[in-house]
């Protein structure tokens, strides 16, 4: 995939800020140096197939993702909605490991953009915290979601990612309490990642001034960058997002991108549709 795609970043000259957290400030930085929110891109690993994807990945940053976030895929993804429930299955179903989705992953090095792995908590138990922070760090990531980590609960967690130097993101939602959204700010680092709505990726659509209030009442609870994902599919609900928040996060509709035709033509759908939401957080 050729990088005159769009206006992504471009393969590293090895001149980068140093990894883990303080690399995805420097990518929100300097997205408001531009006066324009970050654009965040999730694809899930290995999907349609490894080479595929690892095109797919290559072609979003070309075309102007500022992060990227990386599924591991998961058979019970508590937060996904139809779209990457559907490539999670497929790729589990292909027989890839998550040694081989590492190996992916860490081929993706040359992107220079932060990484950011997305999975759930039995992939990173079953492996082991000391493990899966080590192999996360060997692979070149920078930071880590786990949307199903209580924060009360992630003390043993953050002991590791803290070791390898990884951003740990919490979610927060329209219906945490004060004193929730207290904890979450405080146990976060990279990003706080704000829901658009309740419920699942790729169902509906953002709630606008509920997600605009959330974003409002972090902000005061924090200087991390506070970055909007679940609800936001196309150009327009970036250009909204981007008009409150510090970065715009999408999933399913790069996912459907990927795997709606055939594996040849994926990496072009999604640089057409990572372009658009680029030119939407520019707007917003």
């Amino acid at each position: 995939m050729s990088a005159a795609i769009g206006a992504g970043p471009q393969p590293s000259s090895g001149s980068a800020p140093d990894r883990g957290p303080a690399r995805i400030q420097a990518a929100f930085d300097r997205a408001a140096v531009e006066d324009r929110a970050a654009l965040v891109v999730y694809l899930t690993a290995a999907y349609p197939d490894p080479a595929t994807s690892r095109a797919c990945f290559e072609a979003a940053v070309a075309a102007g993702a500022d992060v990227l976030e990386i599924g591991l895929p998961f058979s019970d993804p508590m937060m996904d909605g139809p779209i990457i429930q559907a490539a999670n299955q497929h790729v589990l179903e292909a027989g890839t490991t998550v040694a081989e989705q590492l190996e992916l992953v860490a081929g993706l090095r040359h992107l220079d953009v932060p990484k950011l792995v997305m999975t759930y908590v039995t992939i990173a138990d079953t492996r082991g915290w000391a493990r899966f922070a080590d192999e996360l760090a060997e692979a070149g990531i920078d930071g880590v979601i786990l949307p199903d980590l209580p924060v009360a609960e992630a003390g043993p967690w953050l002991e590791q990612a803290d070791r390898c130097g990884l951003a740990t993101v919490f979610l927060a939602s329209s219906v945490s309490t004060d004193e929730r959204l207290a904890a979450i700010v405080a146990a976060s680092s990279g990003f706080v990642y704000a829901t658009g709505l309740l419920g699942v990726t790729g169902v509906n659509a953002v709630a606008g001034d509920v997600t605009e209030a959330l974003v409002a009442r972090v902000g005061t609870r924090t200087d991390l960058p506070i970055a909007v994902g679940i609800g936001v599919k196309d150009r327009a609900s970036a250009a909204e997002v981007a008009g409150y928040a510090d970065g715009v996060i999408v999933g399913s509709s790069v996912v459907r991108a990927a795997g709606e035709g055939s594996a040849a033509g994926a990496p072009e759908r999604v640089a057409a549709l990572v372009t658009e939401l680029r030119a939407g957080v520019a707007e917003g």
